[in-house]
């Protein structure tokens, strides 16, 4: 008689087994993938920023400021670049990145803020850069006299203590949220935000750099579709924000 045949193979358990290392397996991968992306973007925008924040401290030197003009004040980075009386007339254009006559379709931006340097208040000037990307040619955000069509930075009244890393926004706290650069106008120092507080008024500062005092920051709201209701988390239209003492005409 002939033996009989026994054929082997994989049991259910075995199966389900290796299907579930598999997938465990695929998610780490997955995972790492989206995260090399992030970081790949995030490098390839802060690159490209870098390029504007120079282009911008280039054409301010450029196109000039009139150190006459009464507005301009010591202690306190009130004034917007375009709000300065420059030497020669500037194209709206000249604030988008590439500088061409289609603005419409740009996506990065840069807004300065001038005050005069307490080292030599009488010939230069600081500059405070803040290069921001925009999404959507529909896209508005909040302005000085309304909405724009681009992102600017916004004078934002605070109140915090000394040494803590606490801050209270004591105007809308939707202009301020996760991952912000905020500069603080008198002083011109730049702060982090790492979250926002359990109070939706309050926002936690980089315990690094706590709060050195003033009354009054600056920072570049989100667009007006994201400000009702309350957004978390996601960071905002600010990229970088460069900043340049002893800048002379």
């Amino acid at each position: 008689m002939a033996k009989r045949r026994r054929y082997g193979g994989f049991s259910l358990v075995e199966v389900l087994l290796a299907i579930g290392t598999l997938a465990i397996g695929m998610m780490f991968i997955g995972g790492t993938f989206l995260a090399g992306v992030y970081f790949s973007t995030v490098s390839t925008e802060r690159t490209i920023a870098t390029v504007v924040a120079n282009e911008a401290f280039s054409k301010i030197k450029l196109f000039g400021v009139d150190m006459a003009d009464p507005n301009l004040v010591l202690n306190g980075q009130k004034l917007f670049y375009y709000q300065v009386k420059p030497l020669c007339a500037i194209d709206p254009n000249e604030f988008a990145y590439p500088s061409t006559r289609t603005l419409a379709d740009k996506q990065y931006f840069w807004s300065a803020l001038c005050r005069r340097d307490p080292s030599d208040p009488n010939n230069a000037l600081v500059v405070t850069v803040f290069v921001s990307r925009k999404v959507g040619t529909a896209t508005q955000y909040v302005g000085p006299a309304g909405p724009l069509n681009w992102p600017v930075p916004m004078p934002i009244r605070v109140a915090g203590t000394i040494g803590s890393n606490i801050l209270t926004i004591a105007d809308d706290p939707r202009w301020i949220g996760e991952g912000y650069t905020i500069v603080e106008d008198g002083s011109g120092q730049k702060y982090r935000v790492v979250e926002r507080g359990v109070n939706p008024a309050q926002v936690l500062l980089d315990p690094d750099t706590p709060w050195l005092g003033g009354n009054l920051v600056w920072a570049v709201p989100p667009p007006l579709v994201r400000l009702a209701p309350l957004v978390v988390g996601g960071g905002g239209p600010c990229i970088v924000v460069y900043q340049t003492p002893g800048i002379r005409f």
